[in-house]
């Protein structure tokens, strides 16, 4: 029972996120940690990195910055762009939008500083994206979570002003239900409007709630699965790994940890008898599914980075797949044969 090498020199490929254009990496670059656990230089040094290795992919959100303020994060990416001539060009840069974002230089204004995907609040949080990233375009711009009270009408004007304008190439979604992407979609093509390139969903070994009906939609709609939290806030790097919380306490994932002991124990036992890491088969997991796009991952160091390369130069064959459903079993398959029949 063994992993079987690709024998390729250059790991990471390209694919075309669900039924669109686009050509994106394989895997993603998750910036959460930029001027939070990894300060501007190690950033920098990230993005470098990743750029050489063939990853053009790089996902923020304007609420990234959690060390400092938010909005840090995309300035720090936006240092990076200013300071190479032809990185931004390089890159597919994909941020975010719904959640408020609170800056000392900002009045409070009810309009922007809610949780919404109102017009106006599109309009003034795209500007303050591209003047942090220093940049005139974002090529995916992200609804954060779905907004169930602004009317898809009113959203898809404001989308569709942007991409008008040339300020955004394309419209993502992050943490949509499935009747949320087909709503999405079926309302932007009644505007002859592209609808929905992407959606960003937790998927894990651990969590695979979106093989339900999340994963379904996205094929039938003809989007790319951007998984974020594909290591499980680090639970899948291993047991005797560091786990790293991220915006979840220490106190949660260590529950979480405690609960899930038995299957996390097997897990590593599997992994050390294949003889790879358990992060790397973690994401090796994910990208076997042809719905996902590219996994997000989210370094703290170049070190990371590199070994994450890992998981894109092999593949896991039948039997692996077969016991990685035993100790993580799903929820069944798609609804609704999962729990009808």
């Amino acid at each position: 029972m063994l992993t079987k090498q690709k024998g390729v020199d250059m790991a990471i490929q390209y694919r075309r996120p669900g039924k669109h254009g686009v050509l994106v990496s394989n895997l993603c670059l998750g910036t959460m940690n930029f001027g939070w656990h990894t300060d501007e230089k190690e950033s920098f040094s990230i993005m470098d990195r990743a750029l050489e290795l063939g990853i053009n992919f790089f996902d923020t959100a304007d609420t990234y910055g959690w060390g400092g303020q938010q909005g840090d994060t995309e300035i720090i990416i936006g240092k990076w762009f200013a300071q190479g001539k032809g990185r931004r060009q390089a890159v597919v840069l994909a941020t975010k939008v719904y959640n408020p974002v609170t800056r000392k230089e900002n009045k409070p204004e009810p309009n922007t500083d809610g949780r919404s995907l109102s017009a106006m609040k599109i309009k003034k949080h795209c500007e303050n994206s591209l003047q942090r990233l220093q940049t005139d375009w974002i090529d995916i711009y992200q609804m954060h979570h779905v907004d169930r009270e602004c009317p898809w009408d009113e959203i898809w004007q404001a989308f569709g002003t942007l991409m008008y304008q040339g300020k955004v190439v394309y419209a993502g979604s992050s943490n949509f239900a499935a009747w949320d992407i087909a709503t999405a979609c079926q309302e932007a093509w009644k505007r002859n409007l592209t609808g929905l390139v992407s959606e960003q969903s937790i998927y894990n070994l651990l969590n695979r709630t979106i093989e339900l009906e999340v994963i379904p939609a996205c094929r039938y709609y003809g989007l790319g699965l951007i998984p974020w939290s594909p290591l499980a806030g680090g639970l899948l790097a291993g047991m005797k790994g560091k786990i790293t919380a991220g915006r979840r306490t220490d106190a949660n994932i260590k529950k979480t940890a405690e609960q899930k002991k038995d299957q996390l124990q097997k897990y590593q036992s599997l992994c050390e008898k294949i003889g790879e890491e358990p992060a790397t088969v973690a994401l090796a997991w994910l990208l076997h599914n042809p719905a996902v796009t590219a996994p997000i991952i989210g370094p703290r160091t170049v070190e990371q980075l590199e070994r994450a390369i890992r998981a894109t130069e092999i593949t896991l064959d039948e039997e692996i797949l077969q016991k990685l459903d035993e100790i993580f079993p799903g929820p069944g398959g798609e609804a609704p044969k999962a729990y009808a029949w």
